[in-house]
């Protein structure tokens, strides 16, 4: 799949922050999506992952119910998404995508309740899906779902902030 991994693997990893699910996850996902991401923003051509990382893997009931859930979004998706705006899905583009990744990777990490990783997920798995389809256009709507997500991010972390505020 040579450099169509980044985006493969940014999906398989976005996708389960899309659902809710338990405490942990999230925080395995956005090193792992970090972790890509540096390697896209550094033009590495090709993935590599720490042995002990490249070992790890999810219960096989989970895996199937991320792609049971996320299986008819991606299929809407893809019926949508071809190669065009070349210029926004090119090797040096590449590295710009591999940036808000990995500013949405760390993002990740953040502990957020009700709605948890969801505003940061599906930015992850927009890009993905546009880096795999190579479609400028597809990667357009994730840098635009990025800073949805990571405003929707900034308001909760706020909130959280002024109700700790508050009891003390």
């Amino acid at each position: 799949m040579r450099n169509r991994a980044f985006g493969m693997l940014f999906l398989l990893f976005g996708i389960p922050n899309c659902l809710p699910m338990p405490p942990g996850i999230p925080v395995i996902c956005g090193i792992i999506v970090a972790l890509i991401a540096a390697q896209m923003v550094i033009g590495r051509d090709h993935l590599w992952l720490p042995q002990w990382l490249a070992k790890r893997s999810f219960a096989r009931t989970d895996l199937r119910r991320i792609v049971t859930k996320a299986e008819p979004w991606i299929l809407w998706v893809e019926r949508f998404a071809k190669p065009r705006l070349h210029l926004f899905a090119d090797a040096r583009s590449r590295r710009i995508v591999g940036t808000v990744g990995l500013i949405l990777g760390l993002a990740l990490l953040l502990p957020i309740p009700i709605v948890g990783n969801i505003p940061l997920g599906i930015p992850i798995c927009i890009l993905g899906l546009g880096l795999v389809e190579r479609d400028g256009a597809v990667i357009l709507a994730g840098y635009a779902a990025t800073g949805i997500g990571l405003l929707i991010t900034a308001v909760l972390l706020w909130l959280i902030f002024q109700g700790a505020l508050a009891i003390f």
